[in-house]
C-alpha cells in the first residue's frame, strides 16, 4: 500500500462515469474507495446482509464470514481492487451515486473533520500544519498515520481513520504530515472523560444472568461469549431512528451460528433476553424484539439452547 505525501490531480478517464473514475485513481494511490448515495450515505446492504445477517466482513469490529461482492457494510466495503471496483455488483451503486468516499484507515491516514468556523480556527491554533482539503461547511486536515476514530472530541471536531469513511473532496493543498500526539490525545481525552455508559436495564428485574452455571455445554470461553454479545448489543444501541429489530435479528443469528458445535446447554435463551432488552433500550417494542430475537435463533439448527 502506497502512503502518498500528496494527492495528485485526478486524470481524465472519460470512458468510465465520473465518481468511478475518482475510485479508481484513489485505489491506485492505495487508498480504499466506495459510493456514496444521497446524503453522503453509503449504499444499503444487500438483502443477504441486511441485519447482519451474512455475519459482517472479516475486517469489521465484529469480524465475520462475509464475502458479498456487493458493496455492502458501509465502510467496510471500500477497496483498492479495481476488479471489484468495476465489477457489475458495484456497477448500479455508480450509476447513482452521488459522491465518493475513501477509508482513512484503510490507507494508513487520519481525517480531523473540522465542522465549522471555530474548529477551523481552533486546529489553526493548536495542530500541526499538514494538508488541507476544504469541505462545503469546514476543513479536512489529514495526517500519515492511523488511529481510533471518534465523533465529537470537541464542538464541531470529529476524527475519521479506523472503521469510519470520510467524503472525498478533492485533493487539497500542502503536504501531508506524521500524525501528532495532540490529535490522538483528543481521542483519549474523549474517552476518559465521557460520562459512565449507561447498561441498558433489563425489562425484568428477574433476569438471569450468563455464567458457566447456565452453559455447562458451552464450549467458548466466558471471555468470548461476552464479547460477541457486547458487540452485538453496541449494534443494536447505535440504531436509535431505524433498524434495531432487524439488527437484533442478526445479532441474535450470529451469537446461535457460534453455538452450533456446542453439545449444549448454553444458555442462549439469558444471551437473547440481553438482546431483547437493547432492542426495547432504543425504543423496540418487546413483543417485536421478542420475535425478532426468536426468528434468529430458529434460524439456525443449534443443540445449544
Amino acid at each position: 500500500m502506497t502512503h502518498p505525501t500528496d494527492f495528485p490531480r485526478d486524470p481524465n478517464r472519460p470512458a468510465l462515469p465520473t465518481h468511478l473514475r475518482t475510485a479508481i485513481w484513489l485505489a491506485e494511490l492505495g487508498i480504499p474507495a466506495l459510493p456514496l448515495r444521497e446524503g453522503k450515505l453509503p449504499f444499503g446492504n444487500c438483502p443477504a446482509c441486511a441485519g447482519s445477517f451474512c455475519g459482517d466482513r472479516p475486517h469489521m469490529k465484529a469480524a465475520g464470514p462475509c464475502q458479498c461482492p456487493a458493496p455492502c457494510h458501509g465502510w467496510a466495503a471500500a477497496t483498492t481492487n479495481p476488479d471489484v471496483l468495476t465489477s457489475p455488483a458495484w456497477a448500479t451503486a455508480w450509476r447513482q451515486a452521488e459522491a465518493v468516499a475513501y477509508h482513512p484507515g484503510g490507507a494508513r491516514l487520519t481525517v480531523v473533520d473540522l465542522d465549522n468556523a471555530d474548529a477551523v480556527t481552533w486546529a489553526r491554533q493548536n495542530l500541526p500544519v499538514t494538508k488541507v482539503v476544504a469541505t462545503t461547511r469546514g476543513e479536512h486536515w489529514i495526517y500519515r498515520g492511523a488511529m481510533q476514530s471518534a465523533n465529537k472530541v470537541r464542538p464541531g471536531i470529529d476524527i475519521k481513520s479506523r472503521m469510519q469513511y470520510t467524503r472525498w473532496y478533492g485533493p487539497g493543498t500542502g503536504s501531508i504530515t506524521v500524525l501528532p500526539d495532540v490529535v490522538r490525545e483528543l481521542v483519549v481525552k474523549e474517552e476518559t472523560t465521557r460520562p459512565p455508559r449507561v447498561e441498558v436495564d433489563s425489562s425484568s428485574p428477574t433476569r438471569a444472568v450468563w455464567d458457566r452455571s447456565v452453559a455447562t455445554g458451552c464450549r467458548h470461553t466466558e471471555t468470548f461469549v461476552r464479547t460477541g454479545l457486547e458487540r452485538g448489543l453496541a449494534r443494536i444501541a447505535a440504531c436509535r431512528k431505524e433498524g434495531a429489530g432487524s439488527t437484533a435479528y442478526g445479532v441474535a443469528r450470529f451469537l446461535a451460528n457460534q453455538h452450533t458445535a456446542c453439545p449444549g446447554p448454553c444458555g442462549l435463551e439469558i444471551l437473547g433476553d440481553r438482546i431483547i432488552d437493547a432492542a426495547v433500550g432504543v425504543g423496540v417494542p418487546e413483543a417485536y424484539a421478542a420475535r425478532a430475537v426468536a426468528n434468529g435463533f430458529n434460524t439456525v439448527a443449534v443443540r445449544a439452547s
